[in-house]
């Protein structure tokens, strides 16, 4: 009985192995066929300007590179892309054509020798040596002038005061007309007397500094307060400008004396013939200042000859 299933058995699993199929066999032939075809042809990758060819062949002499499927593939690579091209002078070709296009322009050779350049190197010198000169020269005025503001506006009793009493007075001065009209204005003067310089500055008094401008003229120094100041006279209060008046001639000496404990505090001295003394401080332009009454010191000394 056992043997009899077993016979059953085997005949079972013969039957369900069946042989293949005619129309399979087919299939098989024509993927075969199809991947020879492949095998022989030649794939192009192309751009604008090259063209990569690749040539897939199973019958070269090279070593087959085999695939999954098992044909031999060797890669030729195209000649034209390995070769290099020599590439092209930009700054050539952007300039002559720009000489061809452009009728307005022109090629001139240079002619330059070394004693030009020289010639030329020491022209270049000389400007910026000038022109540091006066730069230096420049800095230091102003620097001079700042300085002489600061302390111009801190010899009065109030910064704030002095501050606004020099804006008054340049108002002052371009609403008549110049300083050449106030003095005429302010003192006599005589038809010839020129005036040459002016100067804006403090008085030193027993009330302490006044601020005002002193003038020069080609007759006399003169001094004038840009405010009225008050004064007692029969018991009532009066006001007046403070003013100076020392004609050339009477002009004995002009000290310039800067302060050992301050340096910033810088004076003029002057003092007349019969020996009164007048101090003039916080000069704006204190340099300036030295060298006008000096030059008219000398002056004064030869109207008295």
């Amino acid at each position: 009985m056992e043997q009899l299933t077993k016979d059953t058995t085997l005949k079972s699993e013969d039957q369900n192995l069946k042989p293949p199929h005619s129309s399979d066999m087919k299939h098989v032939d024509q993927v075969a066929a199809k991947g020879a075809e492949d095998a022989s042809s030649v794939i192009a990758l192309s751009d604008e300007s090259t063209t990569l060819q690749v040539e897939i062949d199973s019958k070269g002499d090279r070593a087959p590179n085999r695939t999954s499927s098992g044909s031999r593939k060797s890669v030729h690579w195209n000649p034209e892309l390995v070769s290099e091209s020599p590439a092209p002078d930009e700054k050539a070709l952007s300039s002559s054509s720009a000489a061809r296009s452009n009728p307005y322009v022109a090629r001139t050779p240079t002619e330059t020798s070394d004693a030009s350049l020289k010639e030329t190197m020491e022209s270049v010198k000389g400007v910026l040596g000038r022109w540091g000169r006066r730069v230096g020269e420049a800095a230091m005025k102003a620097e001079s002038l700042a300085g002489n503001t600061w302390q111009h506006l801190k010899t009065a009793p109030s910064f704030a005061d002095a501050a606004m009493g020099r804006i008054a007075q340049s108002t002052k001065v371009l609403a008549e007309g110049g300083y050449e009209k106030i003095f005429r204005q302010t003192f006599e003067t005589v038809p010839e007397e020129q005036l040459q310089n002016s100067f804006a500055c403090y008085l030193s008094t027993s009330a302490g500094p006044v601020m005002g401008v002193l003038y020069v003229s080609t007759a006399k120094l003169a001094y004038c307060s840009d405010n009225p100041l008050s004064y007692k006279n029969s018991g009532q209060t009066e006001w007046s400008y403070y003013k100076v008046v020392i004609p050339l001639h009477q002009l004995k000496s002009v000290n310039p004396s800067i302060s050992t404990v301050n340096p910033a505090e810088k004076y003029i001295q002057v003092i007349s013939v019969d020996d009164h003394e007048f101090w003039f401080m916080g000069f704006l332009n204190y340099e300036g200042a030295v060298t006008s009454l000096q030059d008219t010191l000398q002056a004064g000394a030869l109207q008295s000859v």
